[in-house]
């Protein structure tokens, strides 16, 4: 299967110089505005039978990065979140274990020794994560931080000051080196779409990163007002359709920020299913960045086991 690596090579000529990568994101279609939220509308609406709902239930949980981003942050709660993460539902067994456990790089070394003996990866982010404002050499080891703490994952974020104002190669190289700081640790690539101002940003955006070499696409931080909507997700999961009809390389898609409920987590996985299709219905290439859905979702599948629910004191509070 071809690799990113390979996908950066094949746009070589593209990215040769900023004049000529601006000219192909500037050349790519324009972004129907109205088209796209109205599809996106129209796919929120679907329903989905009980049976069906469970396999959505599960699948969500499944692709959950379990997240705590905050400067209060102890060891204590992220070995906590490291146990929620494993073991979702002391009382059920059979509930599937979260994809991930997101963490500053300072506590991947806890969050890998409480995560030891289990298949839940150690997501960190990095490079100055959430406003990217920092010096390369210092993201570059922020980076190399987090990976030699134990990192399977990095959760990287785009300068937008750069890309804003066109300065789309060197927001391309910062990818680049990124990536090749991350090792074998796959990289998320932030957008912050609800910086970026326009649906045509987003496509670039999106575009700019996968040629860099991102093995996932993310639309936020989850620290600013606007997050992840359903409108600016479909928008990636286009672009990434696209990317693979034209490479031949499959990248992965996380929406993060403001997804909190079960009817919120099935709309998203209706948009996968119907704009990507099965190929992507899988953790290793759909994420949710998200913390308080999964008790939602563990609500809502005692709702369906036992026909009533518990309320929120079922499930510890993160």
């Amino acid at each position: 299967m071809p690799t990113t690596a390979s996908a950066a090579s094949a746009f070589a000529d593209v990215t040769a110089s900023d004049s000529a990568l601006r000219r192909f994101l500037h050349g790519l279609p324009g972004v129907d505005a109205v088209g796209l939220e109205a599809r996106a509308a129209s796919l929120g609406t679907r329903s989905i039978k009980t049976t069906a709902k469970a396999y959505a239930i599960d699948l969500a949980i499944s692709m959950i990065d379990l997240t705590t981003l905050e400067g209060a942050d102890t060891p204590g709660k992220v070995r906590a979140l490291a146990a929620k993460a494993v073991n979702p539902d002391p009382t059920d067994r059979t509930t599937p274990a979260t994809a991930a456990v997101c963490v500053y790089p300072d506590m991947v070394a806890t969050a890998k020794a409480a995560l030891k003996g289990s298949a839940v990866k150690v997501a960190s982010v990095a490079t100055a994560f959430p406003a990217g404002r920092a010096a390369l050499d210092v993201k570059l080891a922020d980076t190399r931080d987090a990976v030699a703490a134990g990192a399977d994952e990095i959760d990287m974020v785009i300068d937008r000051g750069a890309f804003l104002s066109g300065k789309y190669l060197k927001v391309y190289e910062e990818i680049q080196a990124v990536k090749e700081a991350s090792g074998e640790a796959r990289l998320k690539v932030i957008f912050e779409t609800g910086e970026l101002s326009t649906y045509d940003n987003i496509r670039r955006a999106s575009w700019l990163g996968m040629m860099a070499g991102a093995d996932f696409i993310k639309t936020s931080t989850g620290k600013v007002a606007v997050n992840a909507t359903p409108a600016n997700t479909l928008l990636m999961l286009e672009a990434v359709r696209d990317f693979r009809a034209q490479t031949g390389v499959q990248i992965g898609v996380k929406p993060a920020g403001g997804i909190r409920t079960t009817k919120d987590a099935v709309k998203f996985l209706v948009l996968v299913n119907e704009t990507v299709g099965e190929d992507w219905l899988d953790n290793h290439w759909f994420r949710f960045g998200a913390s308080s859905l999964l008790n939602d979702l563990l609500m809502q599948r005692q709702k369906l086991a036992t026909g009533r629910y518990s309320g929120p004191d079922y499930v510890t509070v993160d």
